[in-house]
């Protein structure tokens, strides 16, 4: 009897204390659903426009042997590094590079040769992992909570964790970033690059700059070949890496051979409102809903070439 009574004592207990979770998790993502839909509103005002025009000057034109990628650059959030990336890109620093360590489902990752004089010559850059917020700074939202960030959202087009209790805020390692390259100290990075080819290693938020992500042609990126086998492969001749046929500002290139690109606007009114039905799965094809669990990683920001 001692038995069951204590049996019956901690199903009760376990009962109370699963239907208190139960009811702070609605809580916290009513909480979240006021939030997003006070954005929304306040979206509407000040950004109408569905699509946004992505700015010629901002986007570079990775040309390799297989197809084109257009990387979008992201000033506002690394200047420095746009500014060299840039800089290196007018002057054909790339051109003739590979794609020297490329990893399935991690990175691909191109530079000139280590200890080159053209590596060597590359000034280094501090380190532009995350920046400060102040009471006006704002964003897209999309959830709270998140693994490695108090909340996860979108700043012109791209992905972002940010932490209210430190005020700072920074780009989130999703597929298809551009990031710099750096070694063990945090201030190292000067041309070496490398783009998300798989899964997101968020790992790397705050540690790395991110300073771009791709547009168009992701798939091209998915094609370059593998550095790395698995043990007991036979290595990959670097004869046989990808190289960078050229990269070129979308500007500087032939107006015949330029592509115009339009992405979904992160700050517009719709697209708060598209997050909002996507974290609840109301479609009758979730016979099973999944949990309200929004990762900014899985959240597309569509791309479509600008009619002329």
């Amino acid at each position: 009897m001692q038995v069951r009574k204590l049996l019956v004592t901690s199903l009760a207990v376990f009962g109370s204390l699963s239907l208190a979770f139960s009811s702070a998790f609605s809580a916290e993502q009513s909480v979240q659903a006021q939030i997003m839909a006070k954005v929304a509103a306040e979206n509407a005002l000040k950004n109408p426009d569905e699509w946004r025009t992505v700015d010629i000057n901002n986007m570079v034109l990775l040309t390799l042997p297989h197809g084109n990628v257009v990387i979008e650059l992201a000033p506002q959030f690394a200047p420095n590094h746009v500014e060299q990336f840039i800089r290196l890109t007018k002057s054909a620093h790339y051109n003739g590079n590979k794609f020297y360590r490329v990893i399935d489902g991690f990175v691909a990752q191109a530079g000139p040769e280590d200890g080159s004089l053209a590596d060597r010559s590359v000034t280094e850059l501090a380190l532009e992992g995350e920046w400060p917020t102040d009471k006006n700074w704002s964003f897209t939202l999309v959830q709270k909570n998140d693994l490695f960030a108090e909340q996860t959202g979108f700043k012109d087009g791209f992905a972002l964790g940010y932490n209210p209790s430190e005020n700072r805020a920074w780009l989130t390692h999703c597929p298809g970033i551009v990031a710099m390259a750096r070694g063990n100290e945090a201030d190292s990075a000067s041309s070496h690059f490398y783009i998300t080819n798989g899964q997101a290693p968020r790992y790397l938020d705050r540690i790395m700059t991110i300073f771009g992500r791709v547009l168009y042609g992701m798939n091209q990126v998915q094609a370059i070949t593998r550095t790395v086998t698995i043990e007991g492969d036979d290595a990959v001749a670097s004869s046989a890496h990808t190289p960078i046929v050229s990269m070129r500002m979308m500007s500087d290139v032939p107006a015949a051979e330029q592509i115009h690109l339009e992405v979904k606007n992160t700050e517009s009114e719709l697209f708060t409102r598209k997050l909002q039905e996507r974290i609840k799965r109301d479609h009758a094809f979730f016979f099973k809903k999944p949990p309200p669990v929004l990762d900014v990683c899985q959240t597309p920001v569509l791309t479509r070439i600008k009619a002329s």
